[in-house]
């Protein structure tokens, strides 16, 4: 009997069990925001399950296999943009009452904004939930063998029927429980692969920085992704299902804390598996772990904790993309339907976007390059619009500056970013101060 291939099953079935169950949804709050009753346990369970994904794992195992520890930087920075989120904005962006990001960009410069907003991050999003559904597949096919393609549309076909079910609910109870199941597996297999590799592999490791991950690959990480986790929608989103501002809080600033050990203990991953398995590739570090040094039945308990960190980014991503389509663009698109239209519309579009990415996943190149090159997109776009928001009366900004930000941001990176991450960013910083001024002068003048 294949040990492993029965406990990732009994995993699957009892995630969707526990996405399925819950109380009845009332409406479209419930669906979107569950209700926006989720107190500081739930939402952090949600924060920490939603950020370890595929580049937390496999992608940053993969940076700790190539470039050693300071490949946790990868984490390291979304902790950092995490801690600055909650210090200076998930109070007032939970105090706004907005349903999403794109709402909020609204409210700063106007619908044109707004939409521009919703077609950037759903474009992103789409990516980003694509990459949790490859490493699905790849580590799938490392454990049990067989065909990528078909574990990926058996996870994809899990996550996306409960998100349909119950929307923000049920990611939430299923968020909680898989986060939990990402601790122990990642724990057992980091003592198991430092048994056999020995701590002084990692006490000869340099940090902040190694000779394949210098000063600047560090900074430029900490702005690229630290950057996506300050705007992100799916972080914005956990905000706004807050029961109160300081919950909100409270529960970004400890998901961060709880998440820097996380960081070191994925990255070391990396490292072990390059003392033990040399010829393997970097995104095959934590597979080539399972399968060399855990028997079936506790490798199908890591494999089930990696699926758990994939499944559990993706319901989020979804459920982020799915409000943005339906409140964003379709409920502005028309305007006069219902409530009970738009939550047909919700689930409609939780099937459109998960076969979008199902697709997509299929022909990705690399997870933390597919990754690098949404938050690039996104974030290029819509970093300082939205930070310069909060105080666009003092800076003086405009809806035309804003718009433009977020179009030379947004394509600027599409066509520069691989080559210049930070090009993006500075277009648009240049675009929203430099227009807002222009017409402020032509106004006056």
């Amino acid at each position: 009997m294949n040990h492993a291939a029965v406990v990732i099953a009994a995993y699957l079935l009892v995630v969707l069990s526990i996405g399925a169950w819950g109380p009845r949804l009332r409406g479209l709050e419930d669906f979107h925001l569950a209700g926006r009753a989720l107190r500081t346990t739930l939402l952090i369970g949600t924060f920490c399950a939603s950020i370890i994904g595929a580049s937390s794992t496999i992608g940053m195992a993969g940076l700790g296999f190539s470039r050693g520890l300071p490949g946790a930087w990868w984490m390291l920075s979304g902790t950092l943009g995490l801690l600055i989120l909650s210090a200076l904005f998930s109070e007032k962006i939970r105090a706004t009452g907005s349903y999403t990001l794109p709402e909020l960009v609204g409210s700063f410069y106007g619908n044109s904004a707004r939409m521009t907003a919703s077609a950037l991050i759903v474009f992103s999003w789409v990516g980003v939930i694509a990459v949790q559904i490859v490493a699905s597949g790849r580590v799938l096919g490392a454990v049990l063998g067989g065909d990528e393609t078909l574990f990926m549309v058996a996870c994809t076909a899990v996550f996306v029927i409960y998100t349909a079910h119950g929307g923000q609910s049920s990611v939430v109870r299923t968020d909680l429980v898989q986060f939990i199941i990402i601790i122990i597996g990642i724990v057992v297999l980091f003592f198991k692969a430092m048994s056999k590799a020995g701590p002084g592999l990692l006490l000869s490791q340099s940090f902040p920085t190694s000779p394949q991950m210098d000063g600047w690959d560090v900074a430029s990480m900490l702005l690229v992704v630290g950057s996506a986790y300050l705007v992100g929608p799916d972080m914005h989103s956990r905000l706004l299902s807050s029961c109160s501002p300081r919950d909100a809080k409270i529960s970004a600033a400890i998901s961060a804390i709880i998440l820097i050990p996380m960081a070191f203990l994925i990255t070391s991953l990396g490292i072990f598996s390059r003392s033990l398995y040399p010829g393997a590739s970097p995104e095959q570090a934590i597979p080539s772990l399972i399968t060399g040094l855990l028997s079936s039945g506790i490798g199908g308990l890591v494999a089930a904790a990696l699926l758990a960190a994939f499944m559990s980014s993706a319901d989020t991503s979804l459920m982020t993309a799915t409000s943005i389509l339906t409140l964003d663009i379709y409920k502005k698109a028309r305007p006069n339907c219902s409530a009970d239209h738009l939550l047909t519309a919700s689930r409609a579009a939780v099937l459109i976007l998960g076969a979008c990415s199902l697709v997509m996943a299929v022909s990705l190149p690399s997870i933390i390059k597919t990754l690098l090159i949404a938050y690039t997109v996104f974030t290029s776009g819509l970093l300082v619009p939205v930070v310069a928001g909060f105080y666009r009366e003092r800076l003086g900004l405009t809806q035309n500056g804003a718009l433009a930000a977020l179009v030379g941001g947004g394509v600027t990176a599409i066509f520069l970013g691989q080559s210049y991450p930070l090009l993006g960013m500075t277009i648009s910083a240049i675009l929203l101060f430099g227009i807002s001024q222009l017409e402020k002068r032509l106004e006056n003048g």
